[in-house]
Order: structure tokens, then C-alpha cells, then sequence
């Protein structure tokens, strides 16, 4: 039962794994920045400690065997395979839950992010031709996520939010691509027996999953396993990362585990012994998919500690007016900076409008072409995977170029974005709303749709936006958000809402009855005076109580007893119930805004941003 503010009762925070990303991404990148000065300040003022201080060795051994790697190695090869790991999970789960549930959606952003990456890297081939350089291509491939997220973020309400899910969909398929470079151009020579090994090790891994196991300790030990076996046989071990991600599965809470969940609870309430402690702890952690629970464990770490370490790490040069004078001279420096800069503009909106007129519209991006542009160009700060690249084929000065070159694109990246975003605010109010929401259609989470004749409505029968709540009388957030709904419809009049029961039994005990008797209300034409009166009076609704509001309402009480006693409603709630574990519901209240699920707070701001986004899109689309 998520709050006002999108907090459940049991503390679990009600906003999708999406904004989560989103916002630990945006909000790192401004440690990201900070490191990535702080390393450049090291750098120059003491290039020697610098320099020492990450070829540090550090060996960890057990017996005879173990590693031995400096600290820049172990940053690089050993913590970014967490990182990779949350880009894994993240790839995982918009594949099982999010916008590529439904398959055509990922042929787009595949391709996009493909050609996004082709582009930058045909540009640095074209302009390093003939040069000893030409090796590194791949560092003007693969948009930084917490960057890109951190301009968007900067941009504001200039950009719609499909944006967001765009831009985190092309550089998850980045990573990926980029990833599989990593492992097969830019590792050493390949140990035969070591790589059959980890594969042996990958092998254990999936068989355990089939068995159920889901104890993490088992699948960490399995982890080092791979990860030092990859690490033997020459291929760059970050691979374990992103192969554990995409192995891990999501799904959402279903009520039945939930309900399950409270009924351990409550037994745990009643008789508080350790193996019941142990039992509904079990109970809770098996209702949330391994997928959230590992993201909400590492997301955090990788976006604010391991990320900025590998910048501290990686980003550290010596700038001076020569070196400047021949990093811009170099093809090195402006075959990563023109690509990025002209490349994933070019790659991204080029693919999109060519896969648009291929399938004929049936295929295109969720955004206007001008919040497409933009961001083809936020998609051009490439700096985390382009500096992993970088060290492993660079050395020396070329490093150091190459270094400046994936600096430079990133500013030069959000003076791009800042340029595309003023052009598009000059359009007049409906060109721009065009180029920024396009006309595509969005997913439509609710699996019942609304039905006029069928479910109760208030506001017009044609309105163009159309909120759904799935409530509970006796939840109290329920009560909580009802005059935010009033807010919201007061002087609106191109909204219905549209209410429809999910009582939550296993919590509380009086709201199966109070929704049969606003259906029997309903019987006698007087549903929503009965509504306001439960969600009023959500700690009386016990039969002498609701026989009192039929009597306020004007209700032929005889008949309305009659009615309750029969559970003439039974069904009614019954079909809205079904509806709601359709459409994933799973706690009250949960609004859907034309058929897609709103998340995040329950305030008039959140919901009036809803449906103003709705009534944008209804208008494009018309």
C-alpha cells in the first residue's frame, strides 16, 4: 500500500526499478565529475605519486596460487566487473518488465545503439587510416550512462521523460557490444584450458539456478570462480559481470507471495521463535525478484564508489599547453572526439529514421525526432568503458591523447545537447510538442481497459485522459490520496476516473465488505456517494456502519441489506480483482494514466505531470 509519497506500509519503495536507475545514475554523475577533476588535479600536481600510487601491487593468495595485480588493475578488471554486473541486471530486467517486454521494442534501440557505435568508430577509422593508432577504434564506441543520465537530468522538463528510457536502452546495448570488443579485441593470448574453465564454471552456474537455489553466497563463490579463471585465461574477467546480470531474473511482486509474506507475519506475531523469524524473511525476500534485490544492493556501490574510483584511476593526466597543442592535432584525439561529437548524433538519429520508414512507422522511437536528436547527442559522452578501452590499447602519449579526446567529448557533448534543446524550445507550442513526444504509441500496462458501461466513471465518457485507481476502502493511503484525485478533477474537464476495488484481505479484514456495499449502492444508482462516504470513514466500515451510510445516502436499506447479506457484489469485485493481477497490481492505491502505470508519488504535482504528459501525447497521436 504505497504512501503519498510512494512508500508502502512494509517500507518498500513503491517507484519503478527504472526511476531508481535513473536517479542513482543522474545523481552520480556528479561524483563521477568530481573525480574525474579530482584525478586530473592529482595528476598534475604530483604526476609522480600519481603515477605510483596506482601501479601499487596487491596480491591476494591462497596456499601457492592467487593474484597479483597493480591497484589500477584490480579497479579496472576487478570492481568494473560489478559495475557491469548492474548493467547486466539492468539489460535483464527492462527485457523481462520494462520497454522490451514486448519484443518489437528492442529491434529500434538495437539497432540505434548498433549504429550508434558503428558511425564513431567508422569516423576514427577514417580519420586514423594509415596510422599505428588505428587499433583503437573501440574507444569511440560506448555512451557513459551516468553521464548521459546527469545531462539529461541537467535539462529538466526541456525533454520528455521517454527520453530517459531511450537513452538507457541504446547504452545498455552499448555496454554489451562493448563488452564483447573488450573480450575478443583487446584481451591478451588466450589460455585454452583457463577459458574452458570459466565456461565449466558458467556451465555450474546455470545448473544451480535450474535447481532453485537462491542463496547468493553460492552464486558469489561461482562468481570469483569465473571471474578468476577468465582473469587466467587472458580474456578481460569484466565479461563474469555482465553474464551474471543477464542471467538473473526479473519479475514483480505478485499478491499471492505478498499475501503469503503477511500470513508468515502474522504467525511471527503470534509466537515470535527464530526458525519463524527465519521463515518470514525467507518469505519476504522470495516475494522480490533476485534481479531488485541484487540492483538495489550494487546500484548504489557502482554509481557512487566504483564508478568514481575507476575515474580517480583512469582519468589522471598532464595537461600543458604542448600537449594540448598535439592531442588536437592528433588523429587519436580527434577521431574520439568527432566521433562521439558527429558520430552517435548521426548513428542513433540515422538508424531511427531508417528503421521508421522501413517498417513503415510500425516501428519507432518513443519520442519526437527532436528529443531523438538530443539525445543522439547526450548519447556522445562516452568516458567510463572508452577510458577501460583506452588503457588496454593504449600506452604512454597515446593514452594521454586519447584521454583528452574522451574528456573533450563529453563537453563538447552537453554544448551539442544545450544547442539541439534551445533550438527545439524556440519551436511554436505545437511543433514542439510534436518533436518532442512524437506520435508513437506507448505500452499499455492496464490489461482490462476501461469500459463506460462496465466500470464506474466520473468526468466525461469521452475525456481524453482517463486515470485508474485500484483501491482499497479501509487502505488508509487510499483516504490519503482521494483529495489529491478531487484536486486533479476539480475544473479538468477532459479527465475520468475511474475506480476499481482490490481489497486487500490479508490486512484488512472489513474491505472485501465495503466493496460489495458500494456495489450494492451501486444497485440503486448511488455508488460514488457511498465511495466518498467509505474512504471518509475508513475505520468504520463494519456492517452496522454501512448500513448507517445507506441510510445518509437515501438507500432503500431493506433492499441494500438483502443485497449485502447475498454478496450480490461479489462478482463485480471479483472481475476488478482479476483485472487488477493482470495488470501486475499488487498494492493500493496504483493509478494508471491511459492505460499506462503511474509510478512515484501520489501528490497533485506527480499525477497533474501525468496526466498533462498524457493529454500531450492524446493530442499528438489525434
Amino acid at each position: 500500500m504505497p504512501s503519498l509519497s510512494g512508500q508502502t506500509s512494509s517500507g518498500e519503495d513503491m517507484r519503478t526499478p527504472l526511476r531508481d536507475f535513473l536517479r542513482t545514475e543522474t545523481g552520480s554523475a556528479a561524483f563521477l565529475l568530481v573525480a574525474a577533476l579530482a584525478a586530473l588535479v592529482w595528476a598534475n600536481a604530483g604526476p609522480g605519486t600519481y603515477a605510483a600510487f596506482w601501479h601499487t601491487e596487491l596480491a591476494v593468495r591462497v596456499g601457492s596460487t592467487g593474484v597479483s595485480l597493480d591497484l589500477r588493475e584490480w579497479v579496472n578488471s576487478g570492481l568494473m566487473s560489478l559495475f557491469f554486473l548492474v548493467v547486466g541486471l539492468e539489460a535483464r530486467r527492462e527485457f523481462d518488465m520494462g520497454e522490451l517486454r514486448e519484443r518489437k521494442r528492442v529491434a529500434l534501440p538495437l539497432l540505434a545503439g548498433i549504429s550508434g557505435m558503428a558511425v564513431p568508430v567508422a569516423i576514427y577509422l577514417a580519420i586514423n587510416a594509415g596510422h599505428d593508432s588505428v587499433h583503437g577504434w573501440g574507444v569511440a564506441m560506448s555512451t557513459d550512462t551516468a553521464f548521459a543520465l546527469g545531462i539529461l537530468a541537467l535539462f529538466g522538463r526541456r525533454l520528455p521523460r521517454g527520453l530517459r528510457v531511450f537513452i538507457l536502452t541504446v547504452a545498455v546495448v552499448d555496454d554489451f557490444v562493448a563488452l564483447g570488443v573488450i573480450a575478443i579485441a583487446y584481451s591478451g593470448h588466450v589460455n585454452v584450458v583457463a577459458l574452458v574453465v570459466a565456461l565449466c564454471v558458467f556451465a555450474v552456474i546455470l545448473l544451480v539456478r535450474a535447481t532453485g537455489v537462491r542463496r547468493g553466497v553460492v552464486y558469489g563463490l561461482l562468481a570469483v570462480a569465473a571471474w578468476v579463471a577468465l582473469l587466467k585465461s587472458g580474456v578481460d574477467p569484466v565479461v563474469t559481470g555482465l553474464a551474471m546480470g543477464l542471467m538473473t531474473y526479473a519479475y514483480p511482486a505478485s499478491r499471492s507471495d505478498l499475501e503469503r509474506a503477511s500470513g508468515l507475519f502474522r504467525l511471527f506475531r503470534e509466537q515470535p521463535t527464530p526458525e519463524l523469524e527465519r521463515e518470514v524473511r525467507l518469505g519476504l525476500a522470495s516475494a522480490i525478484s533476485p534481479n531488485a534485490r541484487l540492483l538495489r544492493m550494487y546500484h548504489p556501490w557502482t554509481s557512487y564508489v566504483i564508478v568514481p574510483v575507476f575515474a580517480l584511476a583512469n582519468a589522471g593526466i598532464t595537461l600543458s599547453a604542448d600537449q594540448l597543442g598535439r592531442a588536437f592535432t592528433s588523429p587519436i584525439t580527434l577521431g574520439i572526439l568527432f566521433g562521439y561529437l558527429l558520430g552517435k548524433p548521426v548513428g542513433i538519429t540515422g538508424a531511427s529514421l531508417l528503421t521508421t520508414w522501413l517498417s513503415r512507422g510500425r516501428l519507432r522511437p518513443p519520442v519526437g525526432w527532436g528529443a531523438t536528436g538530443a539525445g543522439g547527442t547526450i548519447a556522445g559522452v562516452g568516458f567510463t568503458v572508452s577510458l577501460l578501452i583506452a588503457t588496454l590499447a593504449f600506452s604512454g602519449s597515446d593514452l594521454e591523447q586519447a584521454k583528452i579526446g574522451i574528456l573533450a567529448a563529453v563537453i563538447c557533448s552537453f554544448a551539442a545537447t544545450w544547442l539541439v534543446t534551445g533550438v527545439i524550445g524556440a519551436l511554436p507550442r505545437r511543433r514542439r510538442a510534436r518533436a518532442l513526444l512524437g506520435t508513437s504509441q506507448s505500452i499499455v500496462d492496464l490489461a482490462v481497459p476501461v469500459d463506460p458501461d462496465r466500470d464506474h466513471v466520473r468526468g466525461p465518457r469521452d475525456a481524453p485522459v482517463t486515470v485508474v485507481e485500484y483501491g482499497d476502502f479501509e487502505c488508509p493511503y487510499c483516504g490519503l490520496a482521494e483529495p489529491v484525485i478531487r484536486e486533479l478533477l476539480a475544473g479538468a474537464g477532459d479527465i475520468r476516473y475511474v475506480w476499481r476495488h482490490l481489497p486487500l484481505n490479508d490486512v484488512h479484514p472489513n474491505a472485501q465488505l465495503a466493496a460489495e456495499a458500494a456495489e450494492a449502492a451501486a444497485l440503486q444508482g448511488r455508488y460514488w456517494e457511498t465511495h466518498d462516504l467509505l474512504l471518509a470513514h475508513q475505520g468504520d466500515l463494519r456492517p452496522a456502519d454501512l448500513l448507517r451510510y445507506a441510510e445518509q445516502t437515501g438507500l432503500d436499506t431493506d433492499r441494500f441489506h438483502r443485497d449485502l447479506r447475498a454478496h450480490a457484489g461479489a462478482d463485480r469485485v471479483a472481475e476488478d480483482v482479476e483485472s487488477a493481477d493482470l495488470s501486475g497490481v499488487s498494492g493500493t492505491p496504483t493509478f494508471f494514466v491511459n492505460g499506462r502505470r503511474h509510478h512515484g508519488a501520489y501528490d497533485i504535482d506527480g499525477l497533474s505531470a501525468a496526466v498533462r504528459a498524457a493529454r500531450e501525447r492524446s493530442v499528438m497521436i489525434a
